[in-house]
């Protein structure tokens, strides 16, 4: 029997992910499927790729897989030791002496290697009550592929949540292998509190299966719309409020606009411009919201002989030099 290198069949590293493996089975199986494909030996690369992806899609099984491989290449002749899987008993049939391999039509592995049957089939130890979970019998099936679509909105409807009507253009693979492009209405609900760049799952409105598998699913990627009052951070926004000198100096009660709506804001006696103020939780919502900074911007009046006037008295009774410091 020959040991079978399951990331090499799956094109990933060891040390990949569940997202990488996932992933890289949706490739491959497109690539592959016998009902797509033009590829020569189509079936036999999908079957193969089908059994790596049941071992390596299972932690436990991967885990065991791992334990055991890690010593062996492809192709080299391989016996599985007797106590290979001692550390992993989850669903062992009781009784003693060493079990016979399976038939190509047993349980789970009809399709699968000898190599698959020794190790993962019908009487070991992950085969919980018997079976092992599979492939159809009788057919092969694929995911559909995820799809990501960029949603643009404002900035007050990520503060508020909105529903929204979008246009996608997807693709699709015919059973002749041709690929198509259908256009597609989608009404979406945007939750209140996204920010920019999250995505939002919209499960099984992806690509859709090939024999009967599942579709893929749908990713929006939220891209918020440049706002005329605020920069967001995050969930944080900032504000540039225009503030008058005297109500800088004197502290002064001032409207400043925020998400919500306008809201009173008392300045501190001798605010200076570029003095940056917190509001906190008026930015945007979530399990802990989002603040809104205050960046005051001090502006001088029209000028007016009453101005100056009053100007020139200040300058004689206050003495202050602001480049005294510096």
């Amino acid at each position: 029997m020959k040991f079978r290198d399951y990331y090499e069949v799956m094109g990933v590293q060891r040390t990949a992910s569940q997202d990488e493996i996932k992933r890289a089975y949706r490739k491959l199986a497109r690539k592959y499927h016998p009902d797509v494909s033009k590829e020569p030996d189509a079936e036999a690369k999908f079957k193969e790729l089908q059994e790596a992806n049941e071992v390596l899609k299972d932690t436990e099984k991967r885990a065991a897989y791992d334990q055991l491989g890690q010593n062996w290449r492809a192709g080299q002749e391989f016996r599985p030791p007797p106590d290979w899987a001692r550390n992993f008993s989850a669903g062992r049939a009781s009784g003693g002496g060493r079990r016979s391999r399976p038939g190509p039509s047993a349980g789970t592995g009809a399709d699968f290697s000898d190599f698959f049957s020794e190790l993962f089939g019908d009487g070991g130890p992950f085969t919980h009550g018997g079976r092992a979970t599979g492939g159809r019998a009788g057919g092969f099936s694929a995911p559909g592929q995820d799809h990501v679509a960029r949603v643009e909105i404002d900035l007050e409807d990520a503060f508020r949540g909105a529903q929204r009507m979008i246009e996608l253009s997807t693709t699709e693979m015919t059973p002749d292998g041709d690929v198509v492009v259908k256009p597609r209405s989608l009404r979406v609900t945007i939750p209140a509190g996204v920010t920019n760049g999250q995505r939002i799952r919209l499960a099984g409105q992806g690509g859709p299966g090939i024999g009967g598998g599942p579709a893929g699913d749908l990713y929006l990627e939220i891209a918020l719309k440049p706002h005329r009052l605020f920069e967001v951070d995050g969930r944080d926004v900032t504000t540039t409020l225009p503030v008058a000198p005297w109500e800088a100096a004197l502290g002064e009660t001032v409207s400043v606009p925020t998400l919500g709506g306008p809201v009173d804001m008392k300045l501190p006696a001798g605010a200076s411009s570029g003095q940056k103020l917190r509001l906190r939780g008026r930015g945007l919502p979530g399990t802990t919201p989002g603040d809104e900074y205050v960046l005051l911007r001090i502006v001088m009046p029209p000028d007016s002989p009453r101005m100056r006037q009053l100007f020139e008295q200040m300058k004689s009774e206050i003495p202050f030099d602001p480049r005294g410091s510096s």
